[in-house]
């Protein structure tokens, strides 16, 4: 399992410089600000939370059990970010509920590693 979350962290912090470069240098010249700034704010919490889920990798080799914490920050990613990434590019409005789905995976991913790290005797 940390193996999993080692992968996934290390292809999400790689498609986040990838994802901030192109947006500064491809996107510039084809999106507001405004558009842009969506763009950049999924970038950025794409590379927290592919930072977080090396953590989880470390802290389950240490066998706190914060499985779901990973789950929950990989899927916060994907919902978080990937919306932010397509309502800057299409401008698409319905993409917006999603948003906040990918925030509360966010914050029930930390949350639950609090948790189960609070429970730790280290």
């Amino acid at each position: 399992m940390a193996k999993l979350f080692l992968l996934l962290g290390g292809a999400f912090c790689m498609l986040s410089v990838m994802l901030g470069a192109f947006a500064a240098h491809g996107l510039k010249s084809r999106l507001n600000d405004y558009a842009i700034g969506i763009f950049k704010t999924g970038a950025e919490y794409q590379m927290t939370h592919g930072l977080a889920l090396l953590a989880v990798a470390l802290l389950l080799k240490w066998g706190v059990k914060v499985q779901l914490s990973g789950y929950l920050f990989a899927t916060g990613i994907v919902l978080f970010s990937g919306s932010l990434y397509l309502l800057a590019l299409t401008g698409a409005k319905w993409l917006g509920p999603i948003t906040p789905l990918g925030g509360l995976c966010f914050i029930l991913g930390w949350a639950w590693l609090l948790f189960q790290v609070a429970r730790q005797p280290f």
